[in-house]
């Protein structure tokens, strides 16, 4: 006999909807990958397929368990859902660790938003922009055209420069820092003055005018997209606290979805 209950209903519903975000994912990955997209895209085409495959998987069982009454199939979607709890919880404090511990000020206090790699944590610093990960990051850059169209007006040198929602990664990746004193040209050609470079600093020797180098080797570069990643998993650890609660809820449910089972099993079978 089929007796209504709320919470067996709650979390079919939601996993009916996460077993079609789970599909969506997949068919993003194989869009990638029959359409051949830029190398950003593809670093993502592997993520989306395993990433959807393990939702299409889970969302099967909480269906399963929830609507049609299989406790075994319910209990092993209540341990995934456990895990996915204690990992959303330790990566949430993770998040906030590693984004809270460097400040992040900008350079000369003139609001360019350019940064320096020290600013911020080791471990953003040792597994985002190291020698090996970085080379992807700038062809990255590159794809995304981020140093093209940039909103600049007037001015003739870098002090003087008004920059129009001008992003910390363009910022410090598409013109040179500002206490190297270079002479603007227009918005990505940039010349040294007559009296030298205002300051001895390897960024001012690695910026280069060709729309393939500018300043993308530059520390104030990797600087300024560990800005903008920080930033970002700032939004995320919020978004992380929003889903920690909300799969909490769903485990909760998931436990008297099961109790339901029970009490429903003992009615047909006293």
């Amino acid at each position: 006999m089929f007796r209504f209950r709320i919470s067996n209903t709650v979390v079919g519903a939601l996993n009916i909807l996460s077993l079609l975000l789970g599909l969506a994912a997949i068919g993003s990955s194989a869009y990638i990958h029959i359409r051949g997209g830029s190398d950003c895209q593809k670093v993502l085409q592997y993520p989306l397929l395993i990433g959807g495959i393990f939702v299409v998987i889970v969302s099967g069982l909480g269906i399963a368990g929830s609507l049609y009454a299989i406790n075994t199939a319910l209990y092993t979607y209540l341990l995934v859902t456990f895990l996915v709890v204690i990992g959303l919880a330790f990566f949430t404090v993770f998040a906030v660790f590693v984004t809270n511990r460097g400040v992040g000020k900008q350079i000369s206090g003139k609001g360019y938003g350019e940064y320096r790699v020290g600013d911020f944590s080791h471990w953003l610093q040792r597994y985002v922009v190291n020698e090996e990960n970085w080379d992807e990051f700038k062809s990255c850059l590159m794809d995304a055209r981020v140093c093209q169209n940039l909103a600049i007006n007037g001015g003739r040198n870098n002090d003087s420069l008004i920059f129009k929602h001008l992003s910390t990664t363009q910022a410090g990746c598409c013109k040179p820092p500002v206490y190297c004193g270079f002479t603007m040209k227009n918005a990505t050609f940039w010349e040294v003055p007559k009296s030298g470079l205002a300051a001895n600093n390897s960024d001012c020797a690695t910026w280069n005018n060709r729309q393939d180098k500018l300043c993308y080797d530059c520390n104030s570069c990797k600087g300024g997209v560990l800005a903008n990643i920080r930033n970002q998993w700032r939004h995320l650890t919020v978004f992380n606290g929003f889903m920690l609660v909300l799969v909490t809820a769903i485990y909760a449910m998931g436990c008297y979805a099961i109790r339901n089972n029970r009490l429903d099993s003992r009615i047909v079978n006293p």
